[in-house]
């Protein structure tokens, strides 16, 4: 049977957590999917640990298929997946992240009874996770007026139509953390959205987006300026209020 969607993970010195990633995967009650790992050379015990999950992944009928080799960061790995991919959807999954165990099922049956009116990306509720414990649930519903000044929805686990990569490109490079906004900012108004009502992943509170924030915030207002065409003058008055805001933050906690 040929797989309609494709979950690519990069990782990285990922030792501590790439276990509980392939364990999402590989206990998915819907195993009709591909999975496409890009290891960036990673140094430590990372690659042992895939190597050892590798003939659990074809005893459960999963197409699992993995490269290690230098890389200049997340998008790039990324980029190399989207050139491996089979499938007609692709989701991003971090190496510290998990899906849930019916997230391909509850992907798939969305897929198989939504109507004909073209679809770009499929977004989902997300729990943000720190200590074990769910912190955050984003659950965002898309609209331009909203997307256009920050990113409300969740990128992990979500689903993108193979067919937005042919139109409007692979990820830009250059962008070391909100690559994935800038990505989806390239349609505009035009981007089309599905939203499924469920939680399908839950994404691990620490990551690069969450330890950098000053440059999550330079990069989000490069991206709103220069591909959605963002006012100047709005883009800098909202990068210095989500800073205010994030250090506000950090006092209160």
């Amino acid at each position: 049977m040929n797989e309609i969607i494709s979950v690519i993970t990069a990782s990285y010195n990922s030792e501590k957590t790439i276990s509980n990633t392939l364990d999402s995967l590989i206990n998915q009650t819907n195993k009709n999917f591909e999975f496409i790992l890009i290891d960036g050379n990673s140094k430590d015990s990372t690659l042992k640990i895939v190597k050892q999950y590798e003939q659990a992944f074809h005893q459960k009928g999963i197409n699992f298929k993995w490269i290690s080799e230098q890389d200049s960061g997340i998008y790039a790995a990324w980029n190399k997946g989207l050139k491996m991919v089979k499938g007609e959807w692709v989701s991003f999954l971090g190496s510290d992240d998990i899906l849930m165990p019916t997230a391909i099922d509850d992907y798939s049956n969305l897929i198989q009874n939504q109507s004909s009116k073209p679809i770009d990306l499929i977004h989902s509720k997300v729990e943000v996770v720190k200590n074990n414990k769910v912190i955050k649930v984003i659950d965002g519903l898309w609209s331009w007026k909203i997307f256009k000044n920050h990113m409300n929805i969740a990128h992990v686990g979500a689903l993108h139509n193979m067919k937005y990569f042919n139109t409007y490109g692979v990820f830009d490079e250059s962008y070391k953390i909100t690559g994935d906004y800038e990505l989806l900012l390239r349609a505009k108004d035009q981007l089309k959205c599905l939203y499924l009502d469920k939680v399908t992943a839950q994404m691990a509170y620490g990551g690069i987006s969450t330890t950098n924030e000053r440059k999550v915030f330079l990069e989000t207002l490069r991206a709103k300026r220069e591909t959605a065409q963002v006012n100047a003058l709005i883009c800098w008055f909202d990068f210095y209020i989500a800073l205010f805001k994030f250090k506000i933050k950090n006092v209160i906690n």
